[in-house]
């Protein structure tokens, strides 16, 4: 697909999903960012705040099959996976795919369930494949998780380890909307709910195709040092006890690349790593007790933005 084509196909499910969702433009963006790029995206803010329904929103404008998952503290991992049956009519086991075969998953209060069931998405997120019973069975692409969970409330929560945070594209913070936007959401929803109304913009496809689409734009070696530097720089930090990952450098350069897509160019500037790199680094970092307070994470990396020198223009636009 080309690039014109790609962002016309980002604009028809904003707008679309713009149908249901009042404002939270970039919010929506970073999910479509998210699809793009094949990456998972953690939504995190306090009930009410329309995590799920931006979710199902996206699910409904895309014709690909959508399963939805309540974490619970007894969820199992054989509950997402499935299972190997006995069917006494054939007398053979058969195996019952579980929900994790789905294009579309949403994972809601992932933070509700244990830490075994929660280790149970590791492999899936990262290689696309479950193994059970010894036998790995490969996953449909596209794939992505979509997560929720509530910041505020820890009873009976199990927080996310450093290693299935790093599997997250994203972690977005969706907000609350604002005067206008509480009053247009409440006239939207007053008589009727336009979720029901939604239909899909863009199939299998469609999406498959777009996603191959961002290792094309070019990226010139002193935007990689650039990127690099400022991952680099979050290894460095005092406040920090572990800072991003390999894994981390290469979401931000594909985050990047995506980015500038749906600007209209074929190449990654600095802006489009200085506006990926919140959404991208920041749940990456691990803060040191004496220093984690509220959004510590983003303003560490707001800093290193700063403090990190910019390529010269002259380099950044060679092709």
């Amino acid at each position: 697909m080309s690039i014109e084509a790609i962002k016309q196909l980002a604009e028809q499910l904003k707008s679309n999903i713009g149908r249901v969702i009042v404002g939270k433009e970039e919010v929506v963006e970073l999910m479509l960012i998210g699809l793009l790029t094949s990456g998972h995206v953690l939504l995190e803010d306090v009930p009410g705040t329309g995590k799920t329904l931006l979710a199902k929103s996206m699910a409904k404008s895309l014709a690909l099959s959508f399963r939805r998952i309540q974490f619970t503290p007894d969820l199992l991992p054989s509950d997402l996976s499935g299972i190997h049956f006995y069917n006494q009519k054939i007398s053979e086991f058969e195996f019952r795919a579980g929900p994790l075969f789905t294009h579309l998953l949403l994972a809601d209060e992932i933070n509700r369930a244990t830490p075994r069931t929660q280790s149970s998405l590791l492999e899936c997120m990262e290689e696309r494949q479950i193994s059970i019973d010894g036998e790995t069975k490969y996953l449909e692409r596209p794939f992505m998780v979509i997560a929720t969970q509530n910041p505020v409330e820890h009873q009976g929560t199990f927080p996310l380890p450093e290693a299935q945070l790093d599997r997250f594209l994203f972690k977005i913070k969706m907000g609350y909307p604002t005067t206008e936007e509480g009053l247009q959401l409440l006239k939207r929803f007053k008589d009727h709910d336009p979720l029901a109304e939604l239909e899909p913009v863009a199939g299998i496809d469609v999406i498959q195709k777009a996603q191959q689409a961002y290792s094309a734009v070019k990226v010139n070696d002193d935007i990689l040092q650039y990127l690099l530097q400022i991952v680099e720089n979050t290894r460095r930090r005092e406040e920090v006890s572990v800072g991003v990952s390999p894994r981390g450098s290469q979401a931000l350069l594909r985050a990047s690349q995506v980015h500038a897509i749906l600007r209209g160019r074929d190449f990654v500037t600095p802006d489009d790593i200085k506006a990926m790199a919140k959404p991208v680094l920041s749940h990456r970092l691990a803060i040191r007790g004496m220093h984690r307070t509220a959004n510590q994470a983003e303003s560490i990396i707001d800093d290193i933005i700063r403090l990190t020198a910019v390529p010269a223009e002259a380099g950044v636009t060679a092709r």
